[in-house]
C-alpha cells in the first residue's frame, strides 16, 4: 500500500491559488477558527443546535435490492448487517419502541443531550412503497419532540426523484441526511463487492439530490484489494467534484460469516494495515473541500464478528493518531483539494436512471409487511 505522507510548498499553494469553487458557508468553516485539523461531526452539529446531539440508530427491517434479486443476490461480500448495526443483533422491535430505548440508553450516558437525530441505518433504507416510506419517516420525526433530524442510508440506485422529494418536503422543517453508499468511484472494486451498481449510479443520484434542502453524505471504503493509493485519492477527489455536504470514511475490515471473511481467513486476502490507514486519511481529507462534514474517520465491528484488521477495534486512539499526523504535517482538511472546473452546484440535473426493477419496488402502491411500523 502506498502512501502520500510528504508535502511540499507547492502542493500547497496549486490548491489554494485556485480558490473555491463556490463560496461556502461560514458556519462550515467554524472548525479552522477553532484550532481544529478538520471538520469534525459531533463540533458541527453542536454548532447547529447549540448543544449535544445525539444519533440514534434504527432498524425497520428493510433489505437491498442485491439481496431480494431486484438486481442480483448475495448482498455486498463484506456485509453482515449484524456486524454494522446493534439493532440487527436482537429482535427486532416496532420503530417508536426502539426509538424509545435507544434514548432512554443515551440519557443514561449522557446528562447533556440536547436532541436526537433518527438514523435509519442497516440495509437499504428507501427501498419500500413511496407512501411507506412517508409514514415510516414521519412516525420517527414525531415520535418525540427532542427528534431533531433525520438520518437516511441507502444505495446510489435506490433513490428516484419520489423519494427525493420525499426527503425536501421532510427536511423543510427537520434536519435530512441522505447517506450514499458510494463506497469508490471505481467499478472493477465494486464489482468486487457484489454492489450490482455503478459510479455512475452515484453521479446520477447525487446530482438529482443536491440543492434539495437536505444534506448529502457520501460513505468511502478505504483499504480495497487492489486500490492503491492513487486510486483511493481518485475518491477523494470525486466528494469535491459532486458536491458531498459530508463524509464517512470506513477501513475495509471482514466479519465472520460473509464471503471477505472467507478470503481473509483463507490468507487470499490482506487487510490494510494501520499506519497505513492512518496515512491515507489524513491524504485523503487533504483533499476534500474544507467545508464538508467528516461525521466519521473508522470502522469496527463487535469483537465476535471481527476477524481482521484487530486495530480497527481501537477507535480512539486511531482518530488520535490521525489528529497526531494532521499535526505532524502542520496540515488541515482541504489543504490540497482543488476545485473542479465547473462547480457542484452548476452541473445540470439529469433524468432519474433508477432501475425499473428497484423503481417498480419504490413507486408503488403497497405496502412491505417485514417493516417495523407500530
Amino acid at each position: 500500500m502506498q502512501s502520500s505522507s510528504e508535502h511540499s510548498a507547492s502542493d500547497r499553494s496549486a490548491a489554494s491559488d485556485s480558490g473555491p469553487a463556490s463560496v461556502p458557508d461560514p458556519s462550515r468553516l467554524a472548525w479552522q477558527a477553532e484550532g481544529a485539523r478538520f471538520n469534525a461531526f459531533g463540533k458541527a452539529l453542536r454548532r447547529r443546535h447549540g448543544g449535544r446531539i445525539q444519533r440514534v440508530s434504527i432498524d425497520a427491517g428493510f433489505t437491498c435490492p442485491n439481496v431480494d434479486g431486484a438486481v442480483t443476490t448475495g448482498g455486498c461480500n463484506f456485509c453482515d448487517n449484524r456486524s454494522f448495526s446493534p439493532s440487527r443483533r436482537v429482535r427486532l422491535q416496532r420503530v417508536a419502541d426502539q426509538l424509545d430505548e435507544q434514548i432512554g440508553r443515551v440519557q443514561k450516558r449522557y446528562t447533556d443531550v440536547r436532541g436526537f437525530i433518527a438514523y435509519f441505518q442497516p440495509a437499504t433504507n428507501t427501498y419500500a412503497p413511496i407512501e411507506q416510506l412517508r409514514e415510516i419517516f414521519d412516525l420517527a420525526l414525531n415520535s418525540d419532540d427532542r427528534i431533531v433530524g433525520l438520518a437516511v442510508g441507502t444505495r446510489p440506485d435506490c433513490v428516484p426523484d419520489s423519494v427525493l422529494d420525499l426527503l425536501q418536503e421532510l427536511a423543510v422543517d427537520h434536519d435530512v441526511s441522505l447517506e450514499f453508499g458510494m463506497q469508490t468511484v471505481h467499478d472493477e472494486s465494486l464489482e468486487w463487492m457484489n454492489r450490482a451498481h455503478n459510479h455512475a449510479d452515484m453521479v446520477n443520484a447525487i446530482d438529482r439530490a443536491r440543492g434539495r434542502g437536505f444534506e448529502c453524505c457520501s460513505h468511502i471504503i478505504l483499504g480495497v484489494p487492489r486500490e492503491d493509493h492513487a486510486m483511493m485519492m481518485e475518491s477523494a477527489r470525486e466528494v469535491g467534484r459532486l458536491g458531498f455536504d459530508a463524509i464517512k470514511l470506513h477501513n475495509l475490515y471482514s466479519v465472520r460469516g460473509t464471503p471477505l471473511g472467507e478470503e481473509v481467513l483463507a490468507g487470499k486476502i490482506q487487510m490494510m494495515q494501520r499506519e497505513d490507514y492512518v496515512r491515507a486519511v489524513v491524504d485523503f481529507l487533504e483533499r476534500i473541500p474544507p467545508e464538508v462534514i467528516v461525521e466519521r474517520v473508522s470502522g469496527d465491528a463487535p469483537p465476535n464478528y471481527l476477524i481482521e484488521p484487530k486495530w480497527c477495534a481501537d477507535k480512539q486512539n486511531i482518530r488520535r493518531e490521525i489528529e497526531a499526523e494532521f499535526e505532524r504535517r502542520d496540515s488541515r482538511q482541504g489543504d490540497r483539494y482543488a476545485p473542479p472546473e465547473v462547480p457542484p452546484m452548476q452541473r445540470p440535473r439529469p433524468a432519474d436512471a433508477t432501475p425499473e426493477s428497484i423503481r417498480n419496488r419504490i413507486d408503488t402502491r403497497g405496502r412491505l409487511p417485514v417493516l417495523k411500523m407500530q
